[in-house]
């Protein structure tokens, strides 16, 4: 039989062991991951508020969502692939966990030869290989002003490159622009350069790429855990 003291003694054990086990049952919270977003004037927010450029807007995405993630903006107005392969070493520092990779929109505009261009993904590709950070890799789609040969080999240089290192991949950064695959469309969501997307058509952008995003994030996140 149980006197006063010992029921009152056991009562405590037995609430701090179901406490215990609550614990234990409960989710952990998730580690936050740093992700870079390297690439052009399309990831850096060109002519735009701050708010209201690509990184800032799927950092809202992610955070309405409660996807523990960081993003660090990495777009640099006008770069090409060759120049973010001449910074990707000092992109990737210690506490990045993943690389969104989203450039070759001004290879395209200035006709640089595709094959120079995949080299240079390629490039970027290996640098986040060798520190074993997973990328997404965010593809465009040529237009036909440099003929049928070119567009080809552009519009193959990403799915191509995805698969060779195992990436995630989006095919057409500027795709969610076109309703109903009208491209002429897209013109509501650009700004008055008809190259830039405005606050709206970044907003069709990430809506469209978050989850790749967060994907991305959970990659991150299961190698950093492992």
């Amino acid at each position: 039989m149980l006197t006063r003291a010992r029921y009152g003694a056991w009562l405590g054990e037995a609430k701090a062991a179901l406490a215990a086990l609550c614990l234990l049952a409960a989710p952990a919270a998730a580690e936050e991951v740093t992700i870079v977003a390297l690439g052009d004037s399309l990831t850096q927010g060109y002519g735009l508020p701050e708010a209201e450029g690509f990184v800032p807007q799927m950092q809202d995405w992610l955070d309405a969502r409660d996807a523990e993630v960081e993003l660090v903006n990495a777009g640099v107005s006008g770069d090409t692939t060759a120049g973010g392969l001449a910074r990707v070493e000092w992109s990737l520092t210690p506490e990045v966990d993943g690389m969104i990779l989203a450039l070759g929109g001004n290879d395209l505009l200035r006709g640089i030869d595709p094959a120079v261009s995949r080299e240079n993904l390629r490039g970027i590709l290996e640098a986040a290989e060798a520190r074993d950070l997973p990328v997404l890799l965010v593809g465009l789609e040529a237009t036909g002003n440099y003929g049928p040969d070119y567009k080809a080999a552009f519009d193959a240089m990403y799915p191509d490159l995805a698969r060779s290192y195992d990436t995630l991949y989006a095919e057409n950064f500027l795709a969610p622009l076109s309703e109903d695959g009208d491209p002429a469309a897209a013109r509501r969501f650009l700004q008055a350069d008809g190259i830039h997307p405005n606050a709206e058509g970044v907003a069709r952008i990430v809506a469209a790429l978050g989850p790749n995003v967060r994907a991305l994030a959970e990659a991150a996140r299961a190698d950093a855990g492992g």
